[in-house]
Order: C-alpha cells, then structure tokens, then sequence
C-alpha cells in the first residue's frame, strides 16, 4: 500500500508536467474575491445614491454621472485592457488594477463634492477595465483541463450572479447604519487583501507576438461616447435643453467621433475592435441585443431607487431587499435556461424573454405612491429576471457563433462592452427624459411655489413612470433585433458561452 506522503510529490509532480498550477484553486479564490468586490461596487453604489445626492447637492440632471462615469470608463477601456493584461502581464495587470480600484474607492468616500465623485467613479471604471479581463484570462490560463475550467467558470458566474444579491444588502446596511461614504470604502481593504493574496498564488502570463496596442481607437470610442452622454445631460437641464447650441455641439461631435472610431478600426492594422466579430448577423444582433437591453435595464435599477427611498419612504437597507426577488429570479431562471438551450435554440428563449421583459417594465408605468410593492412592483421583477435569464444565457452563445479561436476574448469582452455602453447611454437618456418629464409636469399644473412643493411627488411619479416607458421601448427594440437578425441553430451554439466580465 502506498502512503499518502509518497503520493504527494507524485502527485505535484503529474500536476506540473500537465501543465496546472498546484495552487490554482486558491488562485481562483483570490480572482473569485476581486470579481465580487467589483460586482458589490455595482450594486451597492445604486441603494448609496439617493443618500450621496442629498449630501452632495448633485442635481437630477447630473446624479446618472455616479453610474455611467463608471460604465463608460469600463466599457469603452474594456477592449484595451484586455490587450493590456494579455501583453503586460495578466498577474501584474490584475495586481495593479486592485491597487487602482482600491485608491478610486478610497477618493470616491472621501470625495467632498460632486465633482470629485463622478472622477473618482470613472477612475474605478479605468481599473476596473483591467482588472475585469485580467480575472477572466487567469481562470482560462490556470485551468487547461476542460472538466476543470468549467467548474472554476461555474463558481465565477455564481459569485457574479449571487453578488450583486449580496451588494444590495451590504449596500443598504452601509447606508443605513454607517454612511453611504462607506459603500465605497468597503472596496479599499478587500482590493488589498486581494492583491497581496495574489502575489504568492497567482501565476504570471502573457501572450506573446504583436504587442501594439490600438490607443487612438480607445481614445476616440471613449471620447465619443463621453460627448453623447454628456450632450444627454445638457439637454436635461431645464434651462439648456436639447435645441441649445452646447447640447448639439456635443450631440454631432459624438457622431463625428464615433464615426471616426469606425473608419479608424477598419483601417488600422491592430484594431481595438476587429469589424470582422461585429459584422456577422449573430453576432452582430447579439451585440445590439446587448446594448438596447443594458440601455433599459440599468435605467430600471435607478428610478425603482428613488421610488423605493423618495416617494415610498423605504429606507437604504428595505430598498436592498427590495431588489432581491430581481436577483434571485435571474439565478434560479438562468440554470433552467441553461438547459433549455442546447434543446430548442437560442432565438425561441431571447424573443420569449424579451417579450416577458417588455410586459414587465411597462407594468412599472402603472406604479403610484399608494400601489402596494406586492401587487405591482414584485411582478414586475419577477418577469423583467425571468425574461432577462432568457435572453443573457443565449445570447452569449450566439456572440460567439462562427468566431474563430483567436479572436473568442475579443468577442466575449465586447459583449460586456456593449452592456456596459448600453447602460451608460440608457442612464442618460432615460434621465434626461425623466428630468424633462418632471418638469413639464409642474409647467402644466403648478400656479404658485405651494403648487410646486405639494406637486412634487407626483411629478416625481410621472418622470418614473415615463422613464419605464421608454425602457419598454428599449427592450422592445431588443426583440425586433433578435427576431430580425437571430437565426442560429441550437447544433451552432459552441460549447462555451462568451463570459461577462462584470
């Protein structure tokens, strides 16, 4: 009989000629704990809003700066820190993307104004456009055993899927009991804790050959995405509007820009975003897909905020709660989706999905400061999640549809990039929409000041109430892009999905 200490070098020894980390398991521990600080971020930053607003005196038009300076930040650097991590050093950009994300967090809960919050959220995004595809290169480089891999995968999505459950209610205690300054100083000592735990566990990669990067194409998708959203918030301001002259300067100087992004990738020789993944009919219809719905969903998680916290009085933690059947539905749905797919195909989920999901918003458009939260919003939540797994799951197959080999990461992180994108201009939007809709309101049926105070609830109900509107169109969007362009079988899917880095 052999003993177990003779087994152990063996064993070591099997491992290293394989080619697997012995210590890839805490390896994935280490990225395990980075990618919930960042799926915490996201949703805890959503209950801490209303409370950092009234602190900062950050008005309606500007309060959508707190989340999109950090998705545009992340989507439109998404692509150049994957190239950077794959060239750099997937370990050393993991590392350092911590430490960014660490000294953001740290400006952010200290920030003193307005200003400083908003800059401090894009720095997040920045190192979170390291960090996200760095985390995501590590799993696929320390696990080359197939069984292995998608069991490491698994436990990535579980902590992305349960954490932003978990960051609702972390988010709210903070709020509630400690300060909402908190909710980002909570991500100081887990990045730290993370990134000297990876030092002795995680193991250095990088690809190798034509290490140029595309900065000029970053450059300009970011910038142009930047002058849209900032266009959106100039046309929100009442005293601005969507005809003044700063507001179309940045509107056409976005489409300038974008366009040039465009001309620029199909003319460089080390594009940030190869037109060829793009182009395809799947793919590309997936992408949109992405992008009209982040564009309607992420807006849904902020104004269900301000209803929650604003017109019903729920405090930080019950809105944390309040949020929960959203997330819950959306792990439970997404197993059975899972398993749906290889059997009838991804278009008959998406088109399913998105239709439960265009029901479920517009039923938001009927919510009042009297409805009951079981009545109207809980099934609401409950069809947006469901709908939601139904399209999440397959359309991340179908982004990867006839890619090759070589360009499956590119395609994976643009598929996060058009959500995170998506979310940003919806946010705008949807906000811009919202502001205007509240202030047509007290035009038409306020007379005096007294009007304009005893009004104001209602005129709040009826901006959320138009900005769920147009979310639903959004989502409806969504599904006649998949009905048009969707047209992949179930034996195209590949076997893995494209993965989402946050």
């Amino acid at each position: 009989m052999t003993s177990s200490t003779s087994r152990g070098p063996d064993a070591v020894a099997a491992t290293e000629s394989s080619g697997q980390d012995s210590k890839r398991w805490l390896a994935l521990c280490v990225i395990g704990l980075a990618q919930l600080m960042v799926i915490l971020d996201a949703s805890i930053v959503n209950i801490a809003l209303p409370s950092a607003q009234r602190e900062l005196g950050i008005t309606d038009a500007d309060r959508q700066w707190v989340v999109t300076a950090y998705t545009l930040a992340f989507g439109g650097l998404l692509l150049l820190g994957g190239r950077i991590a794959d060239y750099t050093g997937r370990k050393r950009t993991f590392i350092i993307g911590l430490l960014g994300f660490a000294a953001a967090s740290a400006l952010g809960g200290v920030a003193s104004n307005a200003g400083l919050l908003f800059a401090a959220r894009g720095l997040q995004g920045a190192f979170g456009a390291l960090l996200a595809p760095a985390a995501l290169s590590l799993i696929t480089v320390t696990f080359t055993e197939p069984k292995e891999r998608a069991r490491a995968f698994g436990v990535f999505g579980a902590i992305s899927g349960g954490g932003a459950a978990i960051g609702l209610i972390v988010g709210g205690v903070l709020t509630e009991y400690a300060s909402w300054r908190w909710c980002l100083g909570v991500n100081v000592p887990i990045a730290i804790l993370a990134a000297l735990a990876a030092i002795p566990v995680v193991k250095e990669s990088r690809a190798h050959g034509n290490t140029r990067y595309d900065v000029p194409g970053a450059v300009l998708v970011t910038a142009g995405l930047v002058a849209l959203v900032y266009g959106f918030t100039e046309a929100a301001k009442p005293d601005v509007g969507w005809t003044a002259g700063s507001t179309m300067t940045l509107l056409v100087g976005s489409v300038v820009l974008l366009v040039a992004f465009a001309v620029w990738e199909m003319r460089t020789a080390n594009p940030l975003l190869p037109m060829r993944i793009a182009l395809d009919r799947n793919r590309g219809g997936s992408f949109l897909t992405f992008l009209l719905v982040g564009a309607g969903l992420f807006a849904m998680f902020l104004f269900l905020t301000f209803y929650f916290q604003t017109v019903l009085g729920y405090s930080a933690l019950r809105s944390g709660f309040a949020f929960l059947p959203f997330s819950g539905g959306i792990i439970v749905s997404a197993g059975l989706v899972a398993q749906m797919l290889p059997k009838v195909g991804p278009k008959p989920l998406m088109v399913g999905g998105l239709v439960m999901s265009v029901v479920g918003m517009l039923y938001l458009t009927q919510i009042s400061a009297t409805t009951s939260f079981v009545t109207h919003v809980l099934p609401a939540e409950l069809l947006l999640s469901v709908g939601m797994a139904g399209v999440f799951i397959p359309a991340s197959s179908t982004a990867l549809v006839g890619v090759d080999s070589h360009d499956a990461g590119v395609a994976s992180a643009l598929l996060n990039t058009t959500q995170q994108v998506g979310g940003s201009l919806g946010l705008a939007l949807l906000n811009t929409l919202y502001a205007g809709a509240v202030t047509s309101y007290l035009t038409e049926n306020a007379r005096s000041p007294a009007d304009v105070q005893r009004l104001q609830f209602d005129a709040f109900l009826h901006g959320y109430r138009v900005s769920f509107f147009w979310g639903a169109v959004l989502l409806a969007a969504a599904l006649l892009t998949t009905i048009v362009f969707i047209n992949a079988k179930k034996d195209e899917i590949p076997a893995e999905p494209a993965l989402a880095a946050a």
